[in-house]
Protein backbone atom coordinates (compact mmCIF):
# COMPACT_ATOMS: atom_id res chain seq x y z
CA UNK A 1 0.00 0.00 0.00
CA UNK A 2 2.85 2.36 0.77
CA UNK A 3 4.03 2.11 -2.83
CA UNK A 4 0.70 3.32 -4.27
CA UNK A 5 1.12 7.08 -4.67
CA UNK A 6 -1.09 9.42 -6.69
CA UNK A 7 -2.12 6.74 -9.17
CA UNK A 8 1.43 5.55 -9.81
CA UNK A 9 3.87 3.07 -8.28
CA UNK A 10 6.51 4.59 -6.01
CA UNK A 11 9.54 2.29 -6.19
CA UNK A 12 11.12 3.46 -2.93
CA UNK A 13 11.14 1.43 0.30
CA UNK A 14 10.71 -1.93 -1.40
CA UNK A 15 10.42 -5.41 0.10
CA UNK A 16 11.87 -8.29 -1.92
CA UNK A 17 11.10 -11.99 -2.30
CA UNK A 18 12.70 -14.93 -4.12
CA UNK A 19 9.87 -17.35 -3.28
CA UNK A 20 9.12 -19.09 -6.58
CA UNK A 21 5.51 -19.87 -5.65
CA UNK A 22 4.72 -16.25 -4.69
CA UNK A 23 6.39 -14.93 -7.81
CA UNK A 24 4.41 -17.28 -10.06
CA UNK A 25 1.06 -16.68 -8.35
CA UNK A 26 1.24 -12.95 -7.64
CA UNK A 27 3.40 -11.62 -10.47
CA UNK A 28 2.06 -8.40 -11.96
CA UNK A 29 1.48 -7.77 -15.65
CA UNK A 30 1.72 -4.37 -17.30
CA UNK A 31 -1.64 -2.63 -17.06
CA UNK A 32 -2.72 -4.25 -13.79
CA UNK A 33 -4.56 -1.81 -11.52
CA UNK A 34 -3.86 -2.20 -7.80
CA UNK A 35 -6.46 -1.28 -5.19
CA UNK A 36 -5.73 -1.07 -1.46
CA UNK A 37 -8.48 -3.02 0.27
CA UNK A 38 -7.62 -2.73 3.97
CA UNK A 39 -6.04 -0.17 6.29
CA UNK A 40 -7.24 2.93 8.10
CA UNK A 41 -10.35 4.56 6.61
CA UNK A 42 -8.43 7.31 4.83
CA UNK A 43 -6.06 4.86 3.10
CA UNK A 44 -8.51 2.23 1.86
CA UNK A 45 -9.16 2.74 -1.85
CA UNK A 46 -5.70 4.02 -2.80
CA UNK A 47 -5.22 2.95 -6.39
CA UNK A 48 -2.26 2.84 -8.78
CA UNK A 49 -1.42 1.27 -12.12
CA UNK A 50 1.52 -1.06 -12.69
CA UNK A 51 3.15 -0.40 -16.05
CA UNK A 52 5.89 -3.00 -16.05
CA UNK A 53 8.82 -0.83 -15.02
CA UNK A 54 10.37 -3.80 -13.20
CA UNK A 55 9.25 -7.31 -12.18
CA UNK A 56 7.00 -7.18 -9.11
CA UNK A 57 4.45 -9.11 -7.06
CA UNK A 58 1.61 -7.60 -5.03
CA UNK A 59 0.89 -7.93 -1.32
CA UNK A 60 -2.13 -9.69 0.14
CA UNK A 61 -3.87 -6.51 1.27
CA UNK A 62 -4.09 -5.28 -2.32
CA UNK A 63 -6.62 -6.28 -4.97
CA UNK A 64 -5.28 -6.74 -8.50
CA UNK A 65 -7.71 -5.65 -11.23
CA UNK A 66 -6.98 -7.16 -14.63
CA UNK A 67 -9.23 -5.50 -17.18
CA UNK A 68 -10.60 -7.00 -20.36
CA UNK A 69 -8.26 -5.12 -22.68
CA UNK A 70 -10.75 -5.23 -25.57
CA UNK A 71 -13.40 -3.44 -23.51
CA UNK A 72 -11.79 -1.30 -20.83
CA UNK A 73 -8.55 0.69 -20.91
CA UNK A 74 -6.68 0.12 -17.64
CA UNK A 75 -5.20 3.63 -17.59
CA UNK A 76 -8.72 5.05 -17.88
CA UNK A 77 -9.89 2.79 -15.03
CA UNK A 78 -6.99 3.94 -12.86
CA UNK A 79 -8.02 7.56 -13.28
CA UNK A 80 -11.65 6.67 -12.54
CA UNK A 81 -10.73 4.93 -9.27
CA UNK A 82 -8.62 7.94 -8.24
CA UNK A 83 -11.43 10.39 -8.96
CA UNK A 84 -13.33 12.09 -6.15
CA UNK A 85 -16.60 10.29 -6.94
CA UNK A 86 -14.86 6.92 -6.48
CA UNK A 87 -13.43 8.03 -3.14
CA UNK A 88 -16.92 9.06 -2.02
CA UNK A 89 -18.25 5.63 -3.04
CA UNK A 90 -15.44 3.99 -1.02
CA UNK A 91 -16.70 5.80 2.07
CA UNK A 92 -20.19 4.36 1.51
CA UNK A 93 -19.21 0.69 1.25
CA UNK A 94 -16.47 0.49 3.89
CA UNK A 95 -16.59 -2.15 6.62
CA UNK A 96 -14.88 -0.95 9.81
CA UNK A 97 -13.81 -3.12 12.72
CA UNK A 98 -11.28 -2.49 15.50
CA UNK A 99 -9.81 0.53 13.75
CA UNK A 100 -9.33 -1.29 10.45
CA UNK A 101 -11.42 -0.58 7.37
CA UNK A 102 -11.98 -3.00 4.52
CA UNK A 103 -13.40 -3.20 1.00
CA UNK A 104 -13.49 -6.69 -0.45
CA UNK A 105 -13.65 -7.77 -4.07
CA UNK A 106 -17.44 -8.08 -4.06
CA UNK A 107 -17.87 -4.50 -2.84
CA UNK A 108 -15.33 -3.29 -5.36
CA UNK A 109 -17.52 -4.75 -8.10
CA UNK A 110 -20.36 -2.44 -7.00
CA UNK A 111 -18.40 0.70 -7.92
CA UNK A 112 -20.26 2.80 -10.53
CA UNK A 113 -17.84 3.27 -13.41
CA UNK A 114 -18.42 5.94 -16.06
CA UNK A 115 -18.03 4.06 -19.30
CA UNK A 116 -17.35 5.82 -22.62
CA UNK A 117 -18.82 3.70 -25.41
CA UNK A 118 -15.56 3.14 -27.27
CA UNK A 119 -12.11 2.10 -26.22
CA UNK A 120 -10.75 4.98 -28.34
CA UNK A 121 -12.57 7.54 -26.19
CA UNK A 122 -11.29 5.92 -23.00
CA UNK A 123 -7.75 6.03 -24.36
CA UNK A 124 -8.13 9.68 -25.42
CA UNK A 125 -9.27 10.65 -21.90
CA UNK A 126 -6.42 8.68 -20.31
CA UNK A 127 -3.91 10.30 -22.67
CA UNK A 128 -5.16 13.81 -21.84
CA UNK A 129 -4.89 13.12 -18.11
CA UNK A 130 -1.49 11.48 -18.61
CA UNK A 131 -0.27 14.69 -20.29
CA UNK A 132 -1.47 16.63 -17.24
CA UNK A 133 0.38 14.16 -14.99
CA UNK A 134 3.53 14.56 -17.09
CA UNK A 135 3.42 18.33 -16.62
CA UNK A 136 2.92 17.93 -12.87
CA UNK A 137 5.79 15.44 -12.65
CA UNK A 138 8.13 17.68 -14.66
CA UNK A 139 7.35 20.62 -12.36
CA UNK A 140 7.91 18.46 -9.28
CA UNK A 141 11.28 17.33 -10.62
CA UNK A 142 12.27 20.90 -11.53
CA UNK A 143 11.31 22.14 -8.06
CA UNK A 144 13.39 19.38 -6.46
CA UNK A 145 16.33 20.33 -8.68
CA UNK A 146 15.99 24.02 -7.81
CA UNK A 147 15.78 23.23 -4.09
CA UNK A 148 18.91 21.11 -4.31
CA UNK A 149 20.70 23.89 -6.19
CA UNK A 150 19.70 26.39 -3.51
CA UNK A 151 20.85 24.03 -0.76
CA UNK A 152 24.20 23.68 -2.48
CA UNK A 153 24.45 27.44 -2.95
CA UNK A 154 23.79 28.00 0.76
CA UNK A 155 26.49 25.50 1.69
CA UNK A 156 28.98 27.34 -0.49
CA UNK A 157 27.99 30.97 0.06
CA UNK A 158 27.19 30.94 3.79
CA UNK A 159 30.44 29.22 4.71
CA UNK A 160 32.73 31.35 2.57
CA UNK A 161 33.79 28.41 0.40
CA UNK A 162 32.62 30.38 -2.62
CA UNK A 163 33.00 34.16 -2.72
CA UNK A 164 31.03 36.51 -4.90
CA UNK A 165 32.89 38.75 -7.37
CA UNK A 166 34.10 41.96 -5.77
CA UNK A 167 34.29 40.60 -2.23
CA UNK A 168 37.58 39.48 -0.73
CA UNK A 169 37.65 40.81 2.84
CA UNK A 170 38.21 38.18 5.52
CA UNK A 171 35.13 36.99 7.40
CA UNK A 172 34.95 37.41 11.17
CA UNK A 173 34.58 34.44 13.52
CA UNK A 174 32.27 35.11 16.46
CA UNK A 175 29.19 33.58 18.13
CA UNK A 176 25.48 34.06 17.65
CA UNK A 177 25.08 36.13 20.80
CA UNK A 178 27.49 38.78 19.55
CA UNK A 179 25.52 39.47 16.37
CA UNK A 180 22.18 40.00 18.16
CA UNK A 181 21.36 43.40 19.64
CA UNK A 182 18.50 41.82 21.62
CA UNK A 183 16.47 38.61 21.75
CA UNK A 184 12.85 38.75 22.91
CA UNK A 185 10.60 35.89 24.00
CA UNK A 186 6.82 35.63 24.21
CA UNK A 187 3.89 34.22 26.11
CA UNK A 188 0.34 32.86 25.95
CA UNK A 189 -2.81 34.66 27.11
CA UNK A 190 -5.14 32.69 29.37
CA UNK A 191 -7.11 30.19 27.31
CA UNK A 192 -9.97 30.40 29.79
CA UNK A 193 -10.69 34.05 28.93
CA UNK A 194 -12.48 34.31 25.59
CA UNK A 195 -11.89 38.08 25.52
CA UNK A 196 -8.21 37.38 24.84
CA UNK A 197 -8.70 35.29 21.70
CA UNK A 198 -9.77 35.58 18.05
CA UNK A 199 -8.87 39.24 17.78
CA UNK A 200 -6.90 41.15 15.17
CA UNK A 201 -3.39 40.49 16.53
CA UNK A 202 -1.59 37.56 14.79
CA UNK A 203 -0.17 35.17 17.42
CA UNK A 204 2.54 32.72 16.36
CA UNK A 205 3.37 29.28 17.76
CA UNK A 206 5.63 26.50 16.45
CA UNK A 207 2.65 25.22 14.42
CA UNK A 208 3.10 28.18 12.09
CA UNK A 209 6.49 26.88 10.92
CA UNK A 210 4.75 23.99 9.13
CA UNK A 211 2.32 26.20 7.20
CA UNK A 212 4.02 29.58 7.19
CA UNK A 213 2.48 32.41 5.23
CA UNK A 214 4.10 35.85 5.53
CA UNK A 215 0.80 37.69 6.07
CA UNK A 216 -0.72 35.89 9.04
CA UNK A 217 -0.75 33.15 11.66
CA UNK A 218 -3.01 30.21 12.50
CA UNK A 219 -4.31 31.89 15.66
CA UNK A 220 -5.00 35.46 16.69
CA UNK A 221 -5.37 37.24 20.01
CA UNK A 222 -6.90 40.54 21.06
CA UNK A 223 -5.09 43.65 22.26
CA UNK A 224 -6.29 42.78 25.77
CA UNK A 225 -4.81 39.29 25.41
CA UNK A 226 -1.49 40.76 24.33
CA UNK A 227 -1.39 43.13 27.31
CA UNK A 228 -2.37 40.40 29.79
CA UNK A 229 0.37 37.96 28.77
CA UNK A 230 4.15 37.81 28.49
CA UNK A 231 3.85 37.98 24.71
CA UNK A 232 5.28 40.87 22.71
CA UNK A 233 4.25 42.45 19.44
CA UNK A 234 7.14 41.81 17.08
CA UNK A 235 7.59 44.27 14.18
CA UNK A 236 7.29 42.95 10.64
CA UNK A 237 10.49 41.83 8.88
CA UNK A 238 11.91 40.53 12.18
CA UNK A 239 13.42 37.04 12.23
CA UNK A 240 11.63 34.62 14.59
CA UNK A 241 13.04 31.27 15.65
CA UNK A 242 12.19 28.54 18.15
CA UNK A 243 13.99 27.40 21.29
CA UNK A 244 11.47 24.67 22.13
CA UNK A 245 10.32 22.19 19.49
CA UNK A 246 10.91 22.96 15.80
CA UNK A 247 14.53 23.77 16.66
CA UNK A 248 16.47 25.38 13.83
CA UNK A 249 13.37 26.76 12.10
CA UNK A 250 13.12 30.48 11.33
CA UNK A 251 10.56 32.70 9.60
CA UNK A 252 10.05 36.34 8.71
CA UNK A 253 6.57 37.90 8.59
CA UNK A 254 5.47 40.85 6.49
CA UNK A 255 3.10 41.95 9.28
CA UNK A 256 3.52 42.61 13.00
CA UNK A 257 2.93 39.42 15.04
CA UNK A 258 2.93 38.37 18.67
CA UNK A 259 4.71 35.18 19.74
CA UNK A 260 4.35 32.54 22.41
CA UNK A 261 6.89 31.34 24.98
CA UNK A 262 8.49 28.73 22.69
CA UNK A 263 9.73 31.39 20.28
CA UNK A 264 12.37 34.08 20.19
CA UNK A 265 12.47 37.23 18.07
CA UNK A 266 16.02 38.05 16.95
CA UNK A 267 16.97 41.71 16.55
CA UNK A 268 20.42 41.68 14.93
CA UNK A 269 23.05 44.38 15.15
CA UNK A 270 23.03 47.12 12.50
CA UNK A 271 25.90 45.44 10.67
CA UNK A 272 23.82 42.27 10.13
CA UNK A 273 21.39 41.64 7.26
CA UNK A 274 18.22 39.94 8.58
CA UNK A 275 17.72 37.99 5.36
CA UNK A 276 21.28 36.65 5.59
CA UNK A 277 20.47 35.50 9.11
CA UNK A 278 17.30 33.82 7.86
CA UNK A 279 19.27 31.79 5.31
CA UNK A 280 21.92 31.05 7.96
CA UNK A 281 19.20 29.31 9.99
CA UNK A 282 18.12 27.30 6.95
CA UNK A 283 21.68 26.19 6.36
CA UNK A 284 22.31 25.30 10.02
CA UNK A 285 18.87 23.92 10.90
CA UNK A 286 20.05 20.32 11.39
CA UNK A 287 23.02 21.35 13.54
CA UNK A 288 20.83 23.50 15.78
CA UNK A 289 18.21 20.75 16.09
CA UNK A 290 20.88 18.26 17.19
CA UNK A 291 21.86 20.59 20.03
CA UNK A 292 18.41 20.26 21.61
CA UNK A 293 17.88 18.34 24.82
CA UNK A 294 14.91 17.11 26.84
CA UNK A 295 13.25 13.82 27.73
CA UNK A 296 9.94 14.52 25.96
CA UNK A 297 10.22 17.91 24.23
CA UNK A 298 13.47 19.04 22.68
CA UNK A 299 14.58 22.49 23.78
CA UNK A 300 17.54 24.84 23.46
CA UNK A 301 18.36 27.43 26.09
CA UNK A 302 18.99 31.03 25.12
CA UNK A 303 22.52 30.67 26.46
CA UNK A 304 23.19 27.69 24.20
CA UNK A 305 21.79 29.57 21.21
CA UNK A 306 24.11 32.50 21.88
CA UNK A 307 27.17 30.20 22.01
CA UNK A 308 26.69 28.82 18.50
CA UNK A 309 29.74 29.76 16.33
CA UNK A 310 28.97 32.32 13.64
CA UNK A 311 31.00 33.12 10.53
CA UNK A 312 30.28 36.77 9.75
CA UNK A 313 30.87 38.36 6.33
CA UNK A 314 30.97 42.15 5.86
CA UNK A 315 27.49 43.66 5.68
CA UNK A 316 27.54 44.35 1.91
CA UNK A 317 28.54 40.77 1.20
CA UNK A 318 25.76 39.51 3.49
CA UNK A 319 23.26 41.54 1.47
CA UNK A 320 24.62 40.27 -1.84
CA UNK A 321 24.43 36.64 -0.67
CA UNK A 322 20.93 37.12 0.72
CA UNK A 323 19.78 38.68 -2.56
CA UNK A 324 21.00 35.70 -4.59
CA UNK A 325 19.31 33.21 -2.26
CA UNK A 326 16.12 35.30 -2.15
CA UNK A 327 16.01 35.25 -5.96
CA UNK A 328 16.33 31.47 -5.87
CA UNK A 329 13.49 31.31 -3.34
CA UNK A 330 11.33 33.50 -5.58
CA UNK A 331 11.96 31.18 -8.53
CA UNK A 332 11.00 28.13 -6.44
CA UNK A 333 7.85 29.88 -5.19
CA UNK A 334 6.85 30.73 -8.76
CA UNK A 335 7.29 27.08 -9.77
CA UNK A 336 5.28 25.92 -6.75
CA UNK A 337 2.48 28.26 -7.80
CA UNK A 338 2.56 26.73 -11.30
CA UNK A 339 2.49 23.24 -9.75
CA UNK A 340 -0.53 24.08 -7.61
CA UNK A 341 -2.30 25.47 -10.68
CA UNK A 342 -1.43 22.37 -12.73
CA UNK A 343 -2.84 20.10 -10.02
CA UNK A 344 -6.06 22.11 -9.90
CA UNK A 345 -6.35 21.97 -13.68
CA UNK A 346 -5.93 18.20 -13.60
CA UNK A 347 -8.64 17.87 -10.96
CA UNK A 348 -10.94 19.97 -13.12
CA UNK A 349 -10.12 17.83 -16.15
CA UNK A 350 -10.97 14.66 -14.21
CA UNK A 351 -14.33 16.09 -13.17
CA UNK A 352 -15.18 17.04 -16.74
CA UNK A 353 -13.66 14.18 -18.74
CA UNK A 354 -14.53 11.28 -16.45
CA UNK A 355 -18.16 12.31 -16.18
CA UNK A 356 -18.72 12.91 -19.89
CA UNK A 357 -19.39 16.63 -19.50
CA UNK A 358 -16.59 17.20 -22.01
CA UNK A 359 -16.15 14.68 -24.82
CA UNK A 360 -12.87 14.18 -26.70
CA UNK A 361 -14.09 11.74 -29.33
Amino acid sequence: MGNLQDGKIDWDDLVFTNDAYEIKKYALSSGDVLFNRTNTIDLVGKTAIYQGARPAVFAGYLIRINTDKAVLDSKFLNYVLNAEFSKKHSAKVLSVAVGQANINGQKLKTYPIPFPPTKAEQEAIAEALSDADALIESLEQLITKKRNLKQGAMQELLTGKMRLPGFNREWGITNFGSIAEKIIGGGTPSRSNSDYWNGDVPWMTVKDFACHTPLGTLETITSEGLKSSASHLIPKNTLITSTRMALGKAVIFEVDVSINQDLKAIFPNKDMDTRFLYFWFQCNASRIAEMGSGSTVMGLSLGELKKIPFLKPPHQEQTAIATILSDMDAEITALETKLTKARHIKQGMMQELLTGRIRLV
